[in-house]
C-alpha cells in the first residue's frame, strides 16, 4: 500500500515522514509486539484525521507513502490500507477529547505492561518517575475496540499525559512528535526501574516529599515548551539514519 504524494498537502507529507521515523525509532528502542502497538499523528489543518501504520508492516518496514490516513469516525482515505481495529479506538478516543493532542504513542514492552498489572503502579522511587509522575494517569481496562472504551480513554487523557493502560501497557500524548516520545521514554524508563526494585530483596530508598514536588514543578516546565523533547528527537533520527529502506519515501 503507497500513497501517492503529489496527492497531499507538504504539511502531510511532513508528517509522514515524521512518523515514520517515529516507527523507526520505536524499533530502534526495542518497543515493539511484532506487527501490534501504534503511533499515530494529527495531519495539520486538518484536525479530525490522522495517520496510523499500515496493519500488518513490521516498524522497520513503514515508510512516508505506507501510512494509511483516517478520521476520528472511521473513514479511510486509502485504497487498500488496513488498520488495527483497537488502534483507532485507542487514538480517535484520545483526538477526540483532547484538540491539543497532535501525537499518541502506545507500547506493549514487557516492562511497561508488568507494571500494567500492579495495583500500586509506578512509586516516585527514582529520577526517572519523578520525571511522569506529576503527570502520571491509570486507565482501567476495558473492552479494546468498544465505544465505551474509546469514551472512557478519551476521559482518562484529559486528566494527563502518561498514561499506565492497566493490564495492558502504556500510552503517551504529545502536542508534538517530540514531546509524546520523550514522555514515553521517560514513563519506560520509570516501568524498567520499577520491575527491576520489586525484584530485589530490600526495601527502596524513599525520595523526600518536598524533592518529589519541587521536581514535579519543574518537569511540568520543561514539558510546556513547545521545543521539549525536540533535542532528543534530534539525536534519535541521528541513531536511525542509514539503518535499512529510507523511512522518507
Amino acid at each position: 500500500m503507497q500513497s501517492d504524494k503529489q496527492d497531499m498537502t507538504e504539511a502531510e507529507w511532513q508528517a509522514r515522514c515524521d512518523l515514520a521515523a517515529l516507527y523507526r525509532i520505536t524499533d530502534l528502542f526495542g518497543w515493539t509486539d511484532t506487527i501490534d502497538t501504534h503511533m499515530t499523528v494529527r495531519i495539520p489543518g486538518e484536525p479530525k484525521c490522522f495517520l496510523i501504520n499500515n496493519y500488518g508492516d513490521l516498524f522497520d518496514e513503514i515508510t512516508a507513502s505506507s501510512l494509511v490516513k483516517m478520521d476520528i469516525d472511521g473513514n479511510v482515505y486509502a485504497k487498500d490500507g488496513k488498520f488495527n481495529a483497537a488502534g483507532f479506538t485507542i487514538h480517535s478516543g484520545v483526538y477526540k477529547a483532547r484538540p491539543d493532542a497532535n501525537c499518541v504513542m502506545h507500547t506493549h514492552t514487557r516492562a511497561g505492561t508488568g507494571v500494567s498489572v500492579l495495583k500500586k503502579g509506578i512509586r516516585p522511587i527514582s529520577q526517572d518517575a519523578l520525571s511522569v509522575y506529576d503527570d502520571l494517569v491509570y486507565h482501567e481496562y476495558g473492552m479494546p475496540t468498544s465505544q465505551e472504551e474509546c469514551d472512557a480513554l478519551g476521559v482518562s487523557c484529559q486528566h494527563g499525559n502518561s498514561v499506565v493502560l492497566r493490564n495492558h501497557g502504556l500510552l503517551t500524548v504529545g502536542g508534538t512528535i517530540p514531546g509524546a516520545l520523550r514522555r514515553m521514554y521517560m514513563l519506560e524508563r520509570a516501568c524498567e526501574v520499577e520491575v527491576i526494585a520489586r525484584s530485589l530483596d530490600e526495601e527502596a530508598a524513599p525520595i523526600e516529599e518536598d524533592v518529589i514536588r519541587q521536581y514535579g514543578e519543574r518537569a511540568k516546565q520543561q514539558r510546556a515548551n513547545p521545543e521539549y523533547g525536540m533535542t532528543y528527537w534530534k539525536a534519535a533520527l541521528r541513531q536511525i539514519e542509514g539503518k535499512g529502506i529510507d523511512w522518507r519515501q
